[in-house]
């Protein structure tokens, strides 16, 4: 049975005892997943209570070298190392008399964008930054010469994430995986992360996925993530994950959880793609598309209970949602990608025409709008029968929307080219499985509806990409944008959508004629 915990307090103070040299370790790999570039960790405690030993432990794991050479800084006072993203400054403060002697040393060149480790932090006054990383480790003579214990603390914004490793350290144990070996797995646009557990020949994946934080408010007083409909933690991944399994779907089965802090232990499906270097292999993305064809036939709930307790009501996927995901054309791409300021009433009028297009779309009935259902998140299952050979991992943002919109998502791939030869194919095999189930099933109101939901998604594919690249300094994304803007021009094409074709035509022709 899985274990889920959700009623917990959650703390920003840490108390883990370390009955030897190896606990002490244990925890410096846990620490070296909370810190990065430009964070303070300070280390306190009496003489030969371990901070060396620990700091020590924790550069190795950072600098990924188990015999790296790390002599304690006692004499030197600072001890700079490279790592593979960032540089480790360890500093041993107990030898000076005053925090002006911080700058003989050369501190705040050393320290800038390093991860600063400093033993003896009590030396520097009020030189340190209050918001910073605590281990305080104590002796316990009574329980032996090699018996230590540590409590972790954070102020400021590390409060949460001590609170999330002590969940992460709690849920690995009830679930018997304390002493599983952690590996990274690469994250994905959002603040969600990832960890690959292994214990012999099992695996499982460490989800970490903290509640979102209220952004500014953007419209009707409301953060962006609240109207566009986006999951504000992690309880929505557990509701539909249960409600996909319920319905013989391959999502990943919960082994434990803490909803609170967002954690989530849940099976590990592995890494087989539904693509190769070619593109789309037909017969994955052709049962992708059956397992979408058996969903939206079936009559699904908008509420779904939750695991760890209470109930998750899906959103709907309405017109202040689908707005406000277009307006990121013009708020991001058209000024920092094509170079264009456009006039307030252009983007009224952009806006508007889009809430005329969208209105009788979402006046249709829903169905579960999975919204990210494309080839990064879809794992082949080979040893699976049918559509269970789809695992689905990416769901969260779940809402109660029209079925194309989810078709158009794998179909026109934001990472990979799909051809027009195998859209088409595979848009006749969804219309015919649809048909099958209901005779009735209307193909042309589904083909505009596809349309019109493809350039939507491509639309606000760009402005993210153009977000990603100018707030968040991620330009990586920019590398798909010729491949979106192909898809955003096949779906301008339809002549639902001749109006706005004109608007693109007069304000941001590019859109219509991307590079190769």
């Amino acid at each position: 049975m899985a274990s889920t915990r959700s009623d917990s307090p959650v703390s920003s103070a840490w108390r883990i005892e370390l009955s030897d040299e190896a606990a002490t370790v244990a925890l410096a790999s846990d620490i070296a997943a909370m810190v990065g570039p430009g964070d303070l960790l300070t280390l306190s405690g009496d003489l030969g209570a371990g901070k060396t030993t620990f700091a020590r432990a924790l550069i190795r794991k950072i600098v990924g070298d188990p015999t790296l050479e790390t002599p304690s800084p006692t004499f030197t006072l600072m001890q700079i190392y490279d790592g593979p993203s960032f540089s480790i400054v360890h500093a041993d403060l107990y030898r000076i008399q005053s925090a002006d002697e911080l700058a003989d040393l050369g501190w705040d060149e050393a320290a800038e964008d390093a991860l600063v480790i400093v033993e003896w932090p009590d030396r520097a006054g009020d030189a340190l930054t209050a918001d910073r990383l605590d281990v305080c480790f104590t002796l316990d003579a009574a329980r032996g010469s090699n018996y230590r214990a540590a409590l972790v603390s954070g102020s400021g914004e590390f409060g949460p994430k001590v609170a999330r490793a002590r969940a992460i350290h709690t849920l690995m144990a009830e679930t018997g995986w304390s002493q599983a070996h952690r590996a990274f797995m690469l994250g994905d646009a959002s603040t969600r992360a990832y960890e690959r557990l292994t214990r012999g020949a099992e695996s499982a994946v460490l989800m970490i996925s903290p509640p979102r934080p209220d952004g500014p408010p953007v419209r009707f007083g409301k953060p962006y993530s609240a109207i566009a409909r986006l999951a504000e933690d992690i309880r929505p991944f557990l509701a539909m994950a249960e409600g996909l399994r319920e319905r013989g779907f391959s999502a990943p089965r919960l082994i434990g959880a803490d909803a609170e802090t967002g954690v989530a232990l849940i099976e590990d499906f592995g890494n087989e793609p539904i693509v190769d270097a070619n593109g789309p292999i037909l017969e994955r993305y052709a049962q992708a598309v059956e397992a979408l064809a058996r969903l939206h036939a079936l009559d699904l709930p908008d509420t779904l209970p939750v695991p760890t307790g209470g109930q998750h009501r899906i959103p709907p996927y309405d017109l202040d949602a689908l707005s406000i995901e277009v307006d990121l054309l013009p708020e991001w791409y058209a000024p920092h990608i094509a170079r264009v300021a456009l006039s307030s009433g252009v983007k009224a009028n952009f806006a508007g025409l889009w809430r005329e297009t969208l209105a009788p779309i979402v006046a249709q009935k829903p169905t579960w709008s999975l919204r990210d259902y494309h080839s990064p998140n879809i794992i082949w299952l080979a040893s699976r029968d049918g559509v269970a050979r789809c695992g689905l991992i990416d769901f969260q943002d779940c809402v109660m929307g029209h079925p194309a919109y989810d078709l158009a998502s794998l179909l026109q791939d934001a990472r990979v080219t799909v051809s027009d030869e195998i859209e088409l194919k595979l848009l006749g095999y969804y219309a015919r499985l649809r048909r099958e189930s209901d005779p009735g099933f209307d193909m042309a109101g589904f083909a505009t509806a596809y349309a019109a939901l493809g350039a939507q998604r491509a639309t606000k594919i760009l402005g993210i990409f153009a977000r990603l690249d100018k707030r968040d300094r991620k330009p990586a994304y920019l590398a798909h944008m010729p491949r979106v803007t192909r898809y955003l021009a096949k779906g301008l094409a339809h002549p639902s959508l001749a109006a706005l074709r004109a608007w693109h035509e007069a304000n941001l022709p590019d859109t219509l004629t991307p590079a190769a």
